[in-house]
């Protein structure tokens, strides 16, 4: 037996090794590399040909960890802390398109289970080719970067119903009640897996990995996360459901232990290897030979893919209160087809769902939509401007907030900040430290909310706006600071800057040195690619630039490496969509209380409050701030205090101060 694998298996791994090679080199993605061996080795091509069978039941493993990996990757914690706006984007995404597509195909003829089936597999996006394309043209960190991400990783989450019910409806006639009875209960049995799971997992799973852990084994930490992953599987088997399902939800409950990043470590191997070989199964798949009579449809069908996909996209993001530029550049991102397309395609094959004919079709129209998609996300904003004839229009409310909200026009020889993430606040106080005055903008509304309560003069805004940059005192400003990551937003910026302000100081941070050359070129001053002490090192140039002394600047350093970088903790935690990274679950962060009329801590001074575990860094009573107020202060209605801590030690102290 093994002599009759051996030569197959040499030859599958031979080709491979080359095939990935050179698609990595050319900056394509692996998943298309397996696809291509799978055609060159399948039966419908000439040349060697490999047992299709063996093959495909081993793949069937790479969708188990690649589900159970997502898991990992999607805790109870963190599907709750997206259950707002990730949650709702991601799941009217994949149903709109769901039934949109399938409701197109069942209009042309087709039977109800298959047009279902197809608008689920056309429902799918690609996160590998978004991520490895957005991080090459330095987007990932954008607006759009990261809601695209964050929809089309949460379409991997929305694929295991469909792994559930798929297999059902092809085993079930189509009567109502049949149907209705047949979804119940495999749904019964989804929750009774999953409670069953969540039970084993919360009650043996830490203390099982606690005790390998123990033993200080790399090899017994492996057969753990096989067993436990493999086990999980069956359990899901067992009641009729498929194995990948079962891999998720053990998946989701180590993903709440300390142990997540070593597990997702350990299988990362064998995930990656059998992924790979289960995208050589689909290319085995592909007939060649059908192709010239396909050809027109699979191409029909990748256009509906991309632009009904891209259309629904953008009108999701835009009814979610987000400006039509971005929308429409989020929708472009999220036209590809996506890997877990091909996986539901698989097990629509295996239950009958779709027929040979019908599956090529589809199958190569996800392969082209894959072939296309770089071209579209790569000129998303070229693509996003002819669909909103070249304007990035701010919707009505953000209109009205900035009527609203006012730069006060005595403001002079101020600082401009664009971007008030993490870096953006920490150089905001420094600044207002030395007392010098700053302005900063922000496109996230949940941020500039909470830090304009707190009385910073913080303002929605794309600083890529001319207006907006006229608005906010350009013309009377003293520098500028672009501290977010968006390169082309920034190079935007500097070009209005030089034509408004000519000669005017601008601090530009950067992630990397990639662009560094071309912000100087652009009319950057300085370019501070980012490093561990990023925020310490541009509020430094900052400072300097604004002829602080010196002895002042590095007075100010110390006492904040002393103080364990204290201003440089203490943020705004916005709503951001994958977020810059320094809000982790956990963290300090800070965050504004008004004390409305008749509070538990109205009348009392800031001495007898029992917070535990919060410091109040500052109050805002009538416009004004003040650090570090005594104990004897006397709270009143109207006043904010900012407090700073852990998430659950502010809301325990914001319950405390409202009663």
């Amino acid at each position: 037996m093994i002599d009759q694998f051996f030569p197959q298996i040499l030859l599958l791994l031979g080709i491979a090794v080359a095939v990935v090679i050179f698609f990595q080199k050319m900056h394509i993605p692996s998943s298309i590399g397996y696809l291509l061996v799978g055609v060159l080795l399948g039966p419908y091509t000439a040349g060697p040909v490999l047992d299709v069978q063996p093959i495909r039941d081993l793949a069937e493993f790479g969708i188990v960890f690649l589900l159970f990996t997502i898991g990992l990757n999607f805790s109870l914690p963190q599907i709750h802390a997206l259950r707002h706006q990730v949650l709702g984007l991601g799941t009217a995404q994949v149903l709109l398109t769901t039934i949109t597509v399938g409701l197109l195909f069942f209009f042309f003829g087709q039977p109800l289970l298959v047009a279902f089936v197809v608008g689920a597999i056309f429902a799918q996006s690609s996160t590998t080719i978004i991520s490895k394309q957005l991080a090459e043209q330095g987007e990932e960190n954008t607006r759009h970067g990261r809601l695209g991400m964050a929809m089309s990783v949460f379409q991997d989450v929305t694929a295991v119903p469909f792994v559930v019910v798929i297999p059902v409806l092809a085993a079930t006639t189509f009567s109502a009640g049949v149907l209705a009875a047949s979804l119940g209960w495999a749904f019964a049995k989804a929750t009774a897996a999953f409670a069953l799971v969540f039970v084993i997992g919360r009650w043996a799973l830490r203390p099982l990995f606690h005790l390998v852990s123990e033993r200080r084994s790399a090899e017994i930490f492996t057969l753990t996360v096989l067993l436990v992953s493999l086990a999980a599987a069956g359990i899901t088997s067992s009641l009729g459901l498929s194995m990948a399902f079962g891999a998720f939800l053990a998946g989701m409950m180590l993903g709440e232990t300390e142990f997540r990043h070593q597990v997702e470590s350990t299988i990362r191997p064998f995930r990656d290897v059998l992924v790979g070989l289960f995208f050589v199964g689909i290319g085995m798949l592909f007939d060649l030979s059908a192709l010239p009579g396909i050809w027109h449809l699979a191409l029909l069908g990748a256009f509906i893919l991309m632009l009904f996909k891209t259309f629904l996209v953008a009108q999701i993001v835009r009814v979610a209160g987000i400006d039509s530029f971005t929308a429409w550049r989020t929708g472009w991102l999220m036209a590809v087809g996506g890997e877990f397309g091909f996986a539901l395609l698989a097990i629509a094959l295996d239950a009958r769902a779709l027929d040979s004919f019908t599956g090529q079709i589809v199958l190569a129209s996800v392969l082209f939509s894959m072939i296309l998609a770089p071209f579209f996300i790569r000129y998303n904003s070229n693509l996003a401007r002819l669909v909103t004839s070249g304007k990035a229009k701010l919707r009505t409310a953000e209109k009205q907030h900035l009527r609203t909200v006012e730069v006060p026009a005595e403001t002079r020889d101020h600082v401009i900040i664009c971007g008030y993430g993490r870096i953006g606040q920490s150089v905001a106080h420094f600044l207002e430290k030395e007392a010098i005055a700053y302005v900063a903008l922000d496109m996230d509304s949940t941020r500039v909310k909470e830090a304009y309560l707190a009385g910073e003069p913080v303002y929605y805004g794309d600083a890529s706006e001319r207006d907006m940059l006229e608005a906010i005192g350009i013309l009377s400003a003293k520098m500028v600071v672009i501290s977010h990551e968006d390169v082309a937003s920034a190079l935007k910026t500097l070009h209005h800057i030089q034509v408004l302000r000519p000669g005017m100081p601008v601090m530009v941070r950067t992630r990397d040195e990639s662009h560094l050359e071309e912000l100087r070129q652009a009319g950057a001053t300085e370019v501070v690619p980012e490093t561990l002490e990023a925020s310490l090192m541009i509020s430094l140039h900052v400072l300097l630039l604004l002829n602080v002394p010196a002895a002042r600047v590095m007075r100010c350093l110390q006492e904040q490496r002393e103080g364990h970088y204290q201003l440089l903790r203490e943020f705004f935690r916005g709503n951001a969509l994958m977020s810059e990274g320094a809000f982790e679950y956990g963290s300090d962060l800070l965050h504004p209380v008004l004390l409305t009329q008749g509070c538990s801590a109205e009348g009392k001074q800031i001495g007898e409050l029992d917070l535990k575990d919060v410091i109040i860094t500052a109050i805002v009573r009538g416009g004004e701030r003040q650090f570090s107020p005594s104990f004897d202060t006397i709270l009143v209605q109207g006043d904010v205090l900012v407090l700073f801590g852990s998430p659950l030690a502010l809301d325990q102290a914001e319950e405390s101060l409202l009663g």
